[in-house]
Parts: C-alpha cells; structure tokens; sequence
C-alpha cells in the first residue's frame, strides 16, 4: 500500500513541479500587472518576499535558477521600482535585494490571485475532501521540513 501512495504521489508532485505547469501559473498570477512582472521575474519577486532581505546569490539558490539570471530580474524589477538593493549591516561586502512598498503591494496582489485560484480549484470538492487535502498538504510540507516526525 504505502509503495503505491509513494508512486502515486511521485507521479502527481512530478506533474504538478514541471516548469510548463509553473509557467502557467505564474502567467495566471502575473496577468496585467505590468512593471516588470512576468512569469520570467515571479520567482525572484516571490522569492524576495518569502525570503528576503536576501543575496541574489542565495535567492537564486532557494529559487533554483542561475545566480546571473537573478540579478538580471532583479534588475529589472529594480528598474519598475518593485525592489531595492542596500548593503548587508553585517557583511558590507553583500548586496541584500528587498521589496519595496509598492513591491508589497505586487505580491500581496498575486498572493490574493493565487488565494482565489486555489479556493476556486478546491471548492469543486466535498468540504472534507478540500480540508483533509489541505491538512495532509500541511503535514507533509512540516514533515518534509523536518517540523513533525
């Protein structure tokens, strides 16, 4: 039994990670919205946002894409006034990337697109379906990051 679920959800998270699918959704998320917001740049602002003040070099790391691409969508969301470069108050030798206000506001507005997306997806289920899918999503997320044994 438990190979099966470990096949099967092999196979859904293998689907659901493939960068055609990513892609999408960051088109769906990014729609519009102008200032240098692009499938191409929802990574590093997301990434910026989750994990920021952050190093391209880092954000490219958690991100997983060249450290040279993320300066250059850095840049351009820099350009679009979305995020600013200042130096690191502990090493001055590092540029830390952070979102500025109205780069707040970009995210909070995809975050809410993606919010509607996920409600709209899950409200086609039976409520218990929805909530233990979410809880067990939950779970294996804090396993996976090691918070639950």
């Amino acid at each position: 039994m438990s190979g099966d679920l470990g096949r099967r959800t092999e196979a859904a998270l293998g689907e659901l990670l493939q960068r055609r699918v990513r892609a999408d959704l960051y088109g769906d998320l990014t729609d519009g919205i102008g200032h240098g917001v692009d499938p191409t740049t929802y990574p590093v602002i997301s990434g910026i946002a989750r994990l920021g003040p952050i190093t391209a070099a880092r954000l490219a790391a958690e991100v997983g894409i060249d450290r040279s691409v993320a300066s250059r969508y850095a840049s351009r969301l820099e350009e679009h006034g979305l995020i600013r470069r200042g130096r690191d108050k502990h090493d001055r030798r590092a540029v830390l990337l952070t979102l500025t206000p109205r780069g707040q506001e970009i995210v909070g507005l995809m975050r809410g697109r993606l919010v509607a997306l996920l409600d709209e997806r899950l409200a086609a289920w039976p409520p218990d379906q929805a909530e233990a899918f979410v809880a067990g999503l939950e779970r294996f997320v804090a396993q996976t990051l090691g918070d639950v044994p």
